[in-house]
């Protein structure tokens, strides 16, 4: 176990930062999980998402639920459901 970690890390031209192996299997962060971003003073605290299903899962299952699949629909209308346009 990783009690405390440090080390420089750089930041990507698109604003990415590689998350070390060691310290992702610790944390049990895998691609997909969610992770949130806090700033406490002038340090940047990353913690992850405590739930099994975070706030955006849950809004999108009580929509299918609220919304059930309409069969016979063409790729372009399902589109224009999935933004919001119809």
């Amino acid at each position: 176990m990783i009690e405390f970690w440090d080390c420089r890390l750089r930041i990507t031209r698109k604003g990415q930062v590689i998350i070390p192996q060691a310290v992702r299997q610790q944390l049990g962060l895998h691609p997909h999980c969610e992770v949130e971003f806090c700033l406490v003073g002038e340090q940047l605290v990353l913690e992850k998402v405590d739930s099994q299903r975070s706030e955006r899962a849950t809004e999108a299952i009580a929509h299918l639920q609220a919304h059930p699949p309409r069969a016979g629909l063409s790729t372009d209308e399902i589109l224009a459901l999935c933004r919001g346009d119809a």
